[in-house]
């Protein structure tokens, strides 16, 4: 199964705004989009990862690549806001994730 058919993966960052005016910390999350249905709603979430939508088999792809860049985060020692965008493309493409170019699309 070619993921990138039927799933959008994206990496995201975010900054919280906290109450009490201390400097944000960047937050990193990664959100994966079903685009198959079966007429189910799926919906995953995780410490740095929310999941939504696909067919039963497209949604546990998402989870478990998810789940196996954490593993691989962990393995490094790193939070995935510590890794820039180059790093986290390695670790993508070694769980077999892989970035689709826009300018290849047209």
């Amino acid at each position: 199964m070619h993921l990138a058919a039927k799933a959008f993966f994206s990496y995201l960052f975010y900054m919280s705004n906290p109450a009490n005016k201390k400097k944000a910390r960047a937050k990193a999350v990664m959100l994966g989009v079903g685009l198959d249905s079966d007429g189910h709603k799926r919906i995953t979430t995780g410490h740095n990862f929310a999941l939504v939508g696909g067919t039963k088999e497209t949604h546990e792809v998402m989870t478990e690549k998810a789940i196996k860049i954490n593993e691989k985060l962990k393995t490094k020692g790193k939070e995935l806001e510590e890794v820039s965008r180059e790093e986290f493309d390695d670790i993508a493409a070694s769980v077999g994730l892989h970035r689709n170019d826009a300018k290849s699309n047209n």
